[in-house]
């Protein structure tokens, strides 16, 4: 026989009377008085193995076994005696009594029981092996690569075709910080690890294959968050000869169709579109969460004149803005509810929280209740009610300062209330999927620090038909032919359709402040590529990670990577990053200079 015939998680009544081999670990082993039971798991799930006094060799190797133990067994599936059936086991109805039963090897005490659900991240993390072991790591990594196939299934019935682009590249500054690779041979020059293959993949448009993707590895040495990796997988890909509207009813195809076909689930079809400059007006993001029912009210020209000067002063600064966010009967949250929101909208940079409650809306200023309502007038304060459409029993909230701290403060707590269990209580939110297309985004934002434009997606998308005249005459109000798909506020993936003539390129550069010598160096390889005929083309990355958290419900990415890095950007499984010695990097023409002692991985 060979050494296994089925998976455990496989078995069921289906094999009722046959004989069946199988591996793997002790889930958990129960002596009851005479009679022993093994959970045995693998991959497909669990399976229990009853090994009876009858068999005295069996019997005696159950006794000497514990969790994690690497087991053989070859046994008679029988049915469970009655009244001990397990439902939420495939093979709950049976259990398999053991013949032979070969111990192929033997397992320390594991740290932590596989079924604990309170681990923390770093226990988790040091012991990633065990940790992957658990029937929802063994599930998040299943889903993450029934994804990557409905992808690959899609791209390939669509005319894609699978390019590997380097990962030894050019250091390219515009953007995040880079991964930096010393060259032994090309003393003190240093590749780069890809942000994206951005470049790459735009020359292959130009080199005529048409249709490219790759699920590829991308590289940014930037601050983590929940939802970020020094390393992250991306689908990245690009076509020619497509429009904007193409492109993103070709890649809506591609995300509606991995959604059904892996979860069941119907997203709606058209996605809805949302301008840019809609999305933060009302959500105060470009990744806005529609699941949440809450609304921004413009009110800054409202503002110009109250007495309340931090009203008036974002109303009238230059970039300030004012608005409203009306919680429908949020009159009753405790002022602890309230204070609370104050402390979480500091950490955006908002110096305060001012509301009013609406009582009695018919009462005006004296059905009103709030600290701030005698320094606004009458007009001031009638307009609130009337643009916000407040009732009795409401709650507005209100945002004052530079339109990024406005947008970043009200934007989070907006998405905050809405998950909250006050927000699931009263309406607030809708739980289901609510995907969108952000679209038209600005080509530059102006950064104050730097005193110039910078690219709001790259330097290579396209200004919208009409725009291209603004590069050089008034760069803020260029728009791009850019797009991102949103869903339950988080960004899936974005791109544009490029810029493939070399003057309008060089005109962007320019706006950037990007002279041609500068433009040469850095990007020459592109340039000339551009000059040989190169096609219209576009495309998009996804960010996978993403994808397959979202459809997990998992906490943060690092739950559907096998091998994830830290908020420290720190491997505790493996210790990386490490120290080298002296003798690689003098090889590397690497000197170093006294660091402070790097935290270790703990």
């Amino acid at each position: 026989m060979s050494m296994r015939t089925h998976y455990c998680g496989l078995v069921t009544e289906a094999l009722l009377g046959q004989t069946v081999s199988l591996c793997g670990w002790v889930h958990r082993r129960r002596d009851h008085g005479g009679v022993i039971f093994i959970d045995l798991r693998d991959r497909e799930g669990l399976v229990q193995v009853v090994c009876d006094p009858d068999r005295p060799e069996v019997f005696k190797a159950a006794e000497s076994v514990r969790n994690e133990f690497c087991l053989r067994i070859t046994g008679l599936v029988r049915n469970r005696p009655e009244g001990t059936t397990n439902a939420n086991l495939n093979s709950g109805k049976i259990e398999v009594l053991a013949q032979q039963l070969e111990v192929l090897n033997p397992s320390v005490t594991p740290p932590f029981q596989l079924d604990d659900d309170h681990l923390s991240e770093t226990t988790r993390l040091t012991h990633r092996v065990l940790d992957l072991r658990r029937p929802q790591m063994q599930n998040n990594l299943r889903l993450r690569y029934k994804v990557t196939m409905e992808v690959r299934k899609f791209l390939d019935a669509n005319g894609f075709i699978d390019i590997e682009t380097p990962m030894l590249t050019k250091s390219t500054p515009e953007g995040a910080r880079d991964y930096l690779v010393p060259s032994r041979v090309n003393a003190g020059n240093f590749f780069a690890l890809p942000q994206s293959p951005q470049l790459f993949k735009q020359l292959l448009m130009v080199a005529n294959f048409d249709r490219y993707y790759q699920i590829t590895k991308c590289f940014r040495d930037e601050d983590l968050r929940a939802d970020r990796q020094p390393e992250f997988t991306q689908i990245d890909c690009e076509t020619s000869f497509m429009n904007e509207q193409e492109i993103r009813d070709l890649f809506e195809g591609m995300i509606r169709g991995t959604f059904k076909n892996v979860l069941d689930v119907e997203l709606p079809n058209p996605f809805p579109v949302m301008q840019y400059s809609e999305a933060m007006g009302l959500y105060g993001s470009d990744k806005p969460d529609m699941r949440v029912k809450l609304q921004f009210t413009e009110l800054t020209d409202v503002m110009k004149d109250v007495d309340f000067k931090v009203f008036s002063a974002a109303a009238t600064m230059e970039g300030g803005r004012v608005v409203g966010l009306r919680v429908p009967g949020g009159g009753a949250m405790p002022r602890s509810e309230i204070d609370a929101y104050t402390q979480f909208v500091a950490i955006y940079g908002a110096k305060g929280l001012a509301y009013i409650k609406v009582n009695e809306r018919a009462k005006g200023r004296d059905g009103l209740q709030s600290p701030i309502v005698k320094n606004i007038h009458d007009a001031a304060l009638n307009a609130i009610l009337e643009k916000t459409g407040a009732q009795d029993g409401d709650l507005i909230f209100f945002g004052a300062d530079k339109a990024k701290v406005v947008n970043d403060a009200i934007g989070a707590l907006r998405v905050k209330i809405g998950h909250s269990d006050f927000g699931k209580k009263n309406g607030l939110f809708e739980e289901t999927w609510k995907p969108l297309w952000v679209v038209d985004f600005p080509m530059f934002e102006y950064d104050e620090e730097g005193g110039r434009y910078v690219a709001a997606h790259h330097p290579f998308t396209a200004p919208k038909d009409g725009h291209e005249d603004l590069l050089e005459t008034d760069p803020g109000k260029a728009v791009a032919k850019a797009y991102d798909m949103v869903l339950n506020g988080w960004e899936l993936g974005g791109g544009s359709v490029r810029i493939h003539r070399a003057d309008v390129q060089s005109k962007v550069f320019r706006a950037l402040k990007i002279d041609a010598e500068e433009a040469q160096l850095k990007f020459g390889f592109l340039l000339d590529a551009l000059q040989y005929g190169a096609p219209p083309h576009g495309g998009l990355a996804f960010g996978l990670d993403r994808i397959v958290t979202m459809m997990t419900g998992a906490e943060s990415i690092r739950d559907v990577i096998a091998f994830p890095k830290t908020q420290r950007a720190q491997c505790l499984l493996t210790h990386a990053p490490s120290e080298v010695d002296e003798k690689q990097l003098r090889e590397l023409h690497i000197r170093l200079r006294n660091v402070e002692p790097a935290v270790k991985a703990s």
